[in-house]
């Protein structure tokens, strides 16, 4: 049974820089209401500068927010195994090795070092890594590096899953394998997701619900849930009608709010 208390839970929420180039603030987030019920996959999708990695560091705890609240399952936000956290740059550390790497979380869990060892592989069974284990992260290739930060960030079990663009240092071929491998995971998982992107389609082709991020100051102009089946690549979801209005949809929005944002280079006032 799904909890009750949703699984992310923003309220009112508001958050401001002191630009010391710049000698003045800057609001990079303001007024964000945002719940995310427990087992879904929420994408947060919008143009650069519009505060969508701030809102992560704020639902991981590494931020606090100047205004409102924040509650992740009923409580304050804070780093630690019920979180896992996958950034764009990999983040792997270059001198441990690839199992080391992933069992680098279980380190302050008060697992032993058998259980540690036994709890990493298992996940780099998972990734389809284990023949890799004893490789460093300069001898894999791109996609390799973000199975192992994706192994890294499940070994703990998290109940919340957080994405920082994480496919998009990647090539194109090798970015549709992850999002399916991404999928698979996510299917055996249950963690709720918040996955940051600025592609429509690969917002469209995982998540259940798109968040519509506005820029300067950062807010929330429209929140949709995608009426599309799973598995998606199963059944070409691109090609269904639903899909394809949703990302004209989606495209002609993006464009709007770039297009509308006087501090955008493709500013055009109306």
């Amino acid at each position: 049974m799904p909890s009750p208390v949703a699984a992310i839970d923003l309220r009112g929420v508001g958050v401001s820089f002191r630009s010391a180039r710049l000698k003045q603030e800057i609001v990079a987030l303001k007024d964000i209401n945002l719940s995310v019920p427990d087992g879904l996959f929420v994408s947060v999708l919008g143009p650069s500068g519009c505060g969508k990695t701030t809102l992560l560091r704020l639902v991981d705890g590494l931020l606090k927010p100047q205004h409102g609240s924040i509650r992740v399952h009923g409580e304050s936000p804070k780093p630690g195994p019920g979180m896992g956290f996958v950034f764009q740059s990999f983040r792997l550390i270059p001198w441990l090795t690839v199992e080391a790497n992933v069992e680098f979380p279980l380190g302050e869990q008060g697992h032993s070092r058998e259980e540690r060892a036994r709890m990493a592989r298992e996940q780099l069974e998972t990734v389809g890594l284990t023949r890799f284990k004893d490789a460093y992260p300069d001898e894999l290739s791109g996609g390799m590096k973000q199975r192992v930060a994706i192994a890294r960030a499940l070994v703990t079990k998290p109940r919340v899953l957080l994405m920082d663009e994480p496919f998009a240092s990647i090539d194109a071929q090798t970015r549709e394998l992850m999002q399916m491998e991404l999928m698979r995971l996510w299917s055996q998982q249950q963690s709720t997701v918040l996955f940051v992107t600025h592609s429509v389609d690969e917002a469209i082709i995982l998540s259940d619900r798109i968040v519509l991020m506005g820029p300067r100051p950062g807010r929330i102009v429209e929140t949709l849930d995608v009426d599309l089946d799973r598995p998606r690549w199963a059944y070409n979801a691109w090609a269904d009608e639903r899909y394809i209005k949703l990302r004209a949809y989606l495209s002609s929005r993006m464009r709007e709010l770039v297009l509308a944002d006087p501090q955008s280079d493709f500013y055009r006032p109306q």
